[in-house]
């Protein structure tokens, strides 16, 4: 369902100074919610998206922010799974990685890394999942191998804190100021350099675009991410058997709701 290889998890997930681990995996099987933000052709239908495209909602509420919200982009009928940065009527901008809202930075912090395990047999598009954070890539006294990627934690105004993965200057580093239009929200990946999110292109915008092309609008919006049910490293085949050594441990009931942090400016 996620388009990103790694999303790193909530600021919370271990305690302070430890090793965080990611928020979802390829692999991961999660919970959503259908309707905490109404009814909509996606959310009815969701994932098989029976219904034609269309703009009308039903009992409509708005997501907060650093929602995690299944998305589908305006040109396919695939779900992207991101996170809430940017609300109806706000003026979003990202300057050298940067999220500006409403023309007041977003607080960012570094962290110690996140430890993303390495699945060698694990491909996305014809290429291993995890190759991009190659140069991360450890051994950990156990024998265990994990890639360490720069981390972040971002703290949005309503105070919900999280890691992002951020280790390339690139061109999603830099977009907008756009003023987001009402009944619309601007999804981003806590994988930030290799998302295809508001901020990229999508197929309607440039030939083999894949990103969301800009603000979302809501009736584009499935549901609610809420936890993980159980993740497989990719090593399994059509053997329900060998999902058993495949299985990841730890990654079971794992949460999906945004911690929130202490000194937020309230909700939007």
């Amino acid at each position: 369902m996620s388009d990103g290889a790694a999303e790193p998890a909530p600021a919370d997930a271990e305690g302070a100074g430890e090793k965080q681990h990611v928020n979802w995996l390829v692999g991961d099987r999660l919970v959503v919610s259908k309707y905490p933000y109404g009814w909509s052709w996606v959310s009815v239908s969701l994932p098989f998206h029976l219904l034609p495209r269309s703009d009308w909602r039903i009992a409509p509420k708005t997501p907060e922010y650093g929602d995690i919200v299944i998305a589908v982009p305006p040109d396919k009928a695939e779900d992207y799974i991101k996170r809430v940065i940017g609300l109806p009527g706000d003026t979003i901008e990202v300057r050298h990685g940067q999220v500006i809202l409403n023309g007041k930075p977003v607080r960012q912090e570094v962290v110690p890394p996140v430890e993303i395990p390495v699945a060698d047999q694990q491909f996305c598009d014809g290429r291993l999942c995890m190759s991009d954070f190659e140069a991360y890539r450890m051994r950990l006294p156990s024998g265990r191998e994990v890639y360490e990627p720069p981390t972040f934690r971002e703290t949005l105004p309503n105070g919900v804190s999280y890691l992002i993965i951020d280790h390339l200057q690139q061109q999603l580093d830099d977009y907008g100021p756009i003023k987001i239009p009402a009944g619309h929200v601007f999804l981003m990946g806590d994988n930030r350099d290799h998302s295809a999110d508001s901020r990229a292109p999508s197929g309607l915008d440039i030939p083999g675009g894949v990103g969301l092309g800009g603000p979302v609008p809501l009736s584009s919006v499935g549901g609610r991410g809420e936890f993980l049910t159980f993740s497989l490293d990719g090593s399994q085949s059509w053997n329900p058997l060998s999902w058993f050594k495949a299985f990841r441990s730890g990654r079971a009931w794992h949460t999906l709701r945004p911690a929130k942090a202490d000194g937020g400016d309230g909700d939007h």
